[in-house]
């Protein structure tokens, strides 16, 4: 049977078996999803979607539909299956898998925590210096018999004797605090369900505060908590009823007060209230207006505010905390247009700044007692900076974890006085890895419009530009999040295989300051795109790969990108690996209900406004699917991710399969247990990783064996 008259019979509503393209096993057949069409009108555009049943999970027929594809994923990916244990065997090889963190001082104790060989989850300790160390979370113990187990906020109490901690058993990002008595080691009656990211405690001990979350998992309301007491009693402190708007909630570091910042893309609103009166009302820093963000951090008796008032990449004000208002903020750090700070941390005597300038970033520190200020200097040419937690108020001591493209993750203690700084812990990276064998660099893309995009890549070396080293360029560029170069430990499996490792820092991020940001969104959107198809057309053309050798990958709103590039020029990739994709656009942003849409409007568009919708249709990978030769594809998603529903991936692969022109595989995987992040456990999460690497291997690669330099 032709695939013309499969597609055809297919359209028609009638579930046939396609060619056997893949092989002689039925599972190697790919499953044909059933239509159910399905017509919408918009502004007078007709859209036809066969595949909208698949949203039902309560249909068992969905669940079939999900299971068989993972068996023809398998059955596809069957001869990759001993490079796959090889891969994985390589990734387990190469982590110290006992280990401990570099202790944090908060109060009297020092945190950390530990992993054991085999053990799939870290356990949380603490212990006053060179005393015995206390066991106050053994993670691998609580999720015996769980599919999934996800720690989300891990909060110990001001007197150090008790700990609120919240747990995920499904990966949908809705979790359940507990409470713990440190000191005999028993959970506490009190249980509160259904709570989003955001645990503080009060001053007294006895407090707690909490976020939930709407029916479309927006969090919008924060609670009051008394130890003791029924949590259906709690006290709603404040709802947040414009559905553009998140609430998130921190307590300072300098412990003196709780904030609840109310975010929406492109405007914020600070309130905060005393941690040592929770009976407080919330009082507000600045009322929210269309285009003012802010950010507070506390020391002494001045809130700090990084804005954008007046300044796109923002500057540094100082208000009093008892009167807090616009009115009264007074400049400290004066706005730049080639430096953008990005955020702040505060300490009893200095002020920290991350700042980023040049697609690098940078420390700034500020002595608050004597106005001096300076900047940390790094080395190398590409790097990758992130602030750690840093609980101590009182120190003068900052530590910060740095990495780089052949460097693997290092944490260091600057000394913020005397400027001097003490690497307190380097990644061990095992079975012989020597950064000495891999180079990095940095070239620039020419996008359609003349600007320069900037793409960072790793090989082992020497490189030998003659079009024959495989590559995977990865890239995300949107929400304004910068894809720093960091080391990637498993990524050594490629790049001694010979493949180049890249990063495409297309626009959408914010890599280049917030005009970077701001042409990558909105009605601005196709810039992400037809920057990455420059950076991959540089890489060919410069003949750092070629197309048949060049595989992509992009998660989430990255893998929104993928799916608009692979059907925009999908001659220009060998493979393309696509994670958790948010590929159906204009279905999910006209629909209000879904997580995350109604206050995504402001990244996307509202296509109930005509002209987004006229832009989003001309993009959104979904409804531009054509019948056209497609590169070989590789498409991931969760049951229960609350981020990017699990049907948008499976819709996009039930209707490429019955649309596309070629026989280059399509492949869907879902975990049927988890959510937007995948496994939870350190080793199943390697399992996936070793899939999604021999996919590529196989595709574009050398064959799989290490040491190959090309194809």
């Amino acid at each position: 049977m032709s695939g013309r008259r499969w597609r055809l019979l297919t359209a028609a509503g009638l579930t046939v078996l396609p060619p056997a393209s893949y092989g002689v096993a039925q599972d190697a057949r790919p499953p044909v999803a059933r239509v159910v069409p399905r017509i919408d009108t918009s502004f007078g555009d007709i859209r036809r979607d066969d595949y909208a049943w698949l949203r039902g999970r309560e249909d068992p027929q969905v669940i079939r539909y999900l299971e068989a594809e993972n068996r023809h994923t398998d059955a596809v990916l069957l001869p990759t299956r001993g490079l796959q244990d090889s891969l994985y065997t390589e990734m387990v090889g190469r982590i110290k898998e006992t280990d401990e963190t570099v202790p944090e001082r908060e109060g009297e104790f020092w945190y950390f925590s530990r992993t054991e060989a085999g053990r799939q989850y870290p356990s949380l300790y603490r212990a006053r210096r060179d005393g015995p160390r206390q066991l106050l979370l053994d993670q691998n113990q609580a999720a015996e018999g769980k599919r999934y187990y996800r720690v989300g906020d891990f909060r110990v109490s001001p007197d150090a004797r008790l700990a609120a901690f919240s747990v995920d058993t499904s990966g949908a990002e809705l979790y359940t605090v507990r409470v713990k008595d440190l000191r005999s080691g028993r959970l506490l009656a009190d249980r509160i369900p259904n709570v989003v990211s955001g645990l503080e405690w009060a001053a007294d001990n006895g407090t707690l505060f909490y976020v939930r979350a709407d029916s479309a998992q927006r969090p919008y309301r924060l609670y009051r908590h008394v130890l003791g007491t029924d949590a259906a009693a709690d006290a709603l402190i404040y709802e947040e009823r414009d559905p553009v708007f998140n609430l998130e909630l921190r307590k300072t570091r300098s412990s003196a007060f709780l904030l609840v910042t109310l975010e929406a893309f492109g405007s914020t609103e600070v309130r905060y209230l005393p941690a040592a009166r929770p009976d407080a009302p919330l009082a507000v820093v600045e009322p929210r207006r269309a285009d003012l963000e802010y950010s507070v951090e506390h020391a002494g008796s001045t809130f700090f505010v990084l804005t954008n008032d007046s300044a796109p990449n923002f500057r540094l004000m100082r208000v009093p905390t008892a009167a807090p208002s616009r009115a009264h903020w007074r400049p400290v750090l004066p706005a730049s247009d080639s430096v953008m700070l990005e955020r702040m941390d505060a300490f009893r005597h200095h002020l920290v700044l991350y700042e980023r300038a040049g697609g690098l970033q940078q420390i700034e520190v500020f002595d608050l007692r004597g106005g001096r200020r300076h900047r940390v200097a790094f080395d190398e040419p590409l790097y990758a900076l992130q602030p750690q937690r840093n609980p101590a108020f009182d120190t003068q001591t900052l530590r910060f974890r740095y990495a780089s493209l052949v460097v693997p993750s290092s944490v260091y203690d600057y000394d913020m006085r005397r400027r001097t700084r003490v690497l307190r812990k380097r990644e061990e990276i095992r079975g012989g890895y020597d950064p000495a064998r891999y180079a990095q660099e940095r070239t620039f893309a020419t996008a359609e419009d003349g600007t320069r995009v900037p793409v960072s890549l790793v090989y082992r070396a020497p490189l030998v530009r003659d079009g024959r080293r495989p590559m995977l360029l990865y890239a995300y560029g949107s929400y304004g999040y910068s894809m720093d170069p960091w080391f990637r430990r498993n990524a050594v499996s490629l790049l001694d295989r010979g493949f180049v490792y890249a990063i495409a820092h297309v626009r959408g991020g914010q890599e280049l300051g917030r005009a970077w940001y701001d042409q990558g969104k909105l009605l601005a959107k196709r810039n992400s795109f037809t920057d990455f198809i420059a950076a991959a057309e540089m890489l060919t053309r410069q003949r750092y790969t070629s197309r048949e050798h060049l595989a992509i990958q992009g998660e989430s709103a990255g893998g929104l990108l993928m799916g608009a590039v692979v059907n925009m020029r999908p001659d220009l990739f060998g493979a393309a690996v696509m994670g958790v994709p948010f590929v159906d656009v204009i279905n999910t942003m006209l629909d209000a209900s879904i997580p995350l849409t109604a206050q995504e409007w402001k990244q996307w568009g509202d296509p109930h406004d005509s002209t987004y919708y006229a832009y989003m249709r001309s993009y959104s990978p979904y409804d531009n699917i054509r019948a056209q030769s497609y590169p070989s594809l590789l498409v991931t998603a969760g049951l229960n991710d609350p981020r990017v529903g699990y049907w948008e991936p499976a819709k996009w692969t039930a209707k490429l399969r019955a649309t596309k022109t070629d026989a280059n595989p399509l492949l869907l995987r879902t975990n049927m247990g988890a959510g937007h992040g995948g496994a939870s456990g350190r080793y199943d999460a390697l399992r996936e990783e070793a899939l999604i690497f021999a996919f590529v291997v196989r595709m574009v690669g050398a064959g799989g064996r290490p040491g190959t330099s090309h194809p």
